[in-house]
């Protein structure tokens, strides 16, 4: 009997035991969860530390310090080539020896004022005979740049009246005929004082150089001139929308003409819009022609909202290349038979984010930075093209060779460590977005004419971005706009090598006295434009 009760009791104990061993169980495996989930977050904060340390106080280019050596990039090499490259030779080391006349290049083109130094009359006299020195040579000790500050002045147009001496004496004082001169349109009018020059500086200052227009207001104070900044702001959107909008509308036809084109976007603040709040985020797109185009343009828009609908609308039958980074927004172009080319340098800048997540000593073994050297190649490879300075179908054929072996191998590579990535990682980002944009990486591959990145469009955004630092934000869509006109005229000047103040001024000074129809005479590329506004050669 009591031994049947010790079994009764074991067997108790044993099912009891049994179920908080269960029940430990599957609070074990909650807590191995929990642990990998803290993990990965933890992860995530440390990346994004780092990510910040090395944007706070780390070099800002995406150059790699070591080249990491693939098997698939021998094979490209070795890929048959019908290009013939230079041969290599080895240059023994040399001093380098400085090139003559290099100073007297530096004043070419500058007018030149000579200070000839004598000596007193009283002093003229010849040490050894008393005799009167004469002057009997010349030396040039040194030449000095001079700066002549700018120069404010008031300008009177006085306009001629003309009247007949005959008429005078033969008709009625009622009847004499009187003739007036003409007298230009002006820029603004009833401003009285803003000339052609005047509104050109003002426009230069903030468009060019980023000066807010509350300190150009302080530096006008300091000569003597008091122009408020609302009034300054409000010169602006005239001249804007009255003067430089209909050139705008020819260069937005131009734009269309081309059949390569890129884009880009950034935010814009602006404080009074109807329907929106001060703190929503507006957008300024970019629209700029290619490297090859014979007519260098680049178009501002200002919109509200980053939609899609902006770009198809901007470029409405539009049916040609173009470059832009990974949105997808602008894929709805496709649907009007645009070629989307998206930029392998924004695929690169993820892997080189990825890697600058990482420990320095842990990064040359990566896989961040197997695809970040995979990326390297590729431009490593177009460097080559362009020293061998191949025309457009040859290079064609030459990625056929070379870069499409490459990036062939970079999405397989990428493809198969799709499955076993952390997408919300930065490595397992970039893995992400090349993968899924793999379809218009390789549209560049279609055309000799195109190129790897987007980088013509963001270095031409970025005058824009700079001075948004300063001026921050606009005070009402109408200057919004505005500025997208002046940012257009003068990044379109600049691209055809053009003085911007220069061009702004002659077209102030042409605009309001031409026609319409004679517009197209004011473009940046026209002959006497250039020769008026060219920038001087060094």
């Amino acid at each position: 009997m009591l031994d049947i009760v010790r079994i009764l009791c074991y067997n108790k104990f044993m099912e009891n035991n049994t179920k908080n061993i269960t029940i430990t169980r599957e609070e074990y495996n909650k807590l191995l969860s929990r642990i990998a989930e803290l993990e990965i977050l933890n992860n995530w904060y440390l990346e994004q530390h780092r990510l910040a340390q090395q944007r706070r106080f780390g070099a800002s280019n995406e150059r790699s310090e070591n080249h990491l050596q693939l098997g698939l990039f021998d094979e490209a090499e070795i890929t048959a080539d019908e290009i013939s490259e230079p041969e290599l030779e080895e240059v023994t080391a040399h001093k380098r020896k400085k090139r003559k006349g290099k100073r007297d290049e530096f004043y070419d083109g500058l007018p030149t004022e000579r200070i000839i130094h004598e000596l007193p009359e009283s002093e003229r006299i010849c040490p050894e005979c008393g005799g009167d020195l004469h002057a009997c040579g010349h030396e040039v000790l040194r030449r000095e740049v001079e700066i002549i500050p700018a120069q404010i002045k008031a300008v009177e147009h006085v306009q001629t009246v003309y009247g007949c001496r005959n008429c005078e004496k033969n008709s009625d004082a009622d009847s004499l005929p009187m003739i007036k001169s003409n007298v230009p349109t002006p820029v603004i009018p009833g401003s009285g004082i803003a000339s052609p020059s005047l509104l050109s500086f003002i426009m230069c200052n903030k468009y060019v150089l980023a000066l807010p227009l509350y300190r150009q207001e302080q530096e006008l104070q300091r000569v003597g001139i008091h122009i408020s900044r609302q009034t300054m702001a409000n010169w602006i959107i005239y001249g804007a929308t009255n003067r430089l909008e209909p050139l705008y509308e020819l260069l937005h036809q131009e734009i269309l003409k081309p059949d390569i084109l890129h884009a880009d976007e950034t935010t814009v603040q602006v404080v009074k819009e109807d329907g929106r709040t001060a703190s929503q985020k507006s957008y300024m797109w970019m629209y700029h022609t290619g490297k090859d185009s014979d007519k260098h343009i680049a178009l501002f828009d200002y919109q509200p909202t980053r939609h899609g609908e902006h770009p198809q609308e901007f470029l409405s039958g539009y049916r040609g290349y173009l470059h832009v980074d990974g949105y997808s927004g602008y894929k709805k172009l496709e649907d009007q038979g645009t070629t989307i080319v998206e930029c392998w340098a924004h695929a690169r800048r993820k892997f080189d984010e990825a890697l600058k997540t990482l420990p320095k000593k842990d990064r040359i073994n990566s896989k961040a930075y197997i695809g970040f050297e995979y990326c390297n190649k590729l431009f490593e490879l177009e460097r080559k093209f362009d020293d061998l300075n191949l025309t457009h179908e040859q290079r064609k054929q030459s990625r056929e060779l070379k870069s499409k072996s490459v990036a062939d191998a970079f999405f397989a590579w990428a493809e198969s460590l799709l499955p076993h990535i952390m997408p919300k990682e930065k490595f397992g980002a970039a893995i992400t977005y090349a993968v899924n944009q793999k379809k218009w990486l390789l549209n560049f591959l279609l055309d000799g004419r195109l190129e790897l990145s987007n980088n013509r469009a963001e270095r031409s955004i970025r005058p824009f971005t700079i001075g948004r630092k300063n001026w921050l934000f606009s005070f009402s869509a109408k200057g919004a706009k505005a500025s997208a006109i002046v940012y257009s005229i003068i990044e379109t000047a600049q691209a055809n090598g053009l003085v911007p103040m220069l061009y702004l001024q002659y077209l102030f000074e042409t605009l309001p006295n031409i026609p319409v129809e004679r517009f197209s005479e004011c473009l940046p590329w026209n002959q006497k434009v250039q020769e008026i506004c060219k920038i001087p050669k060094p």
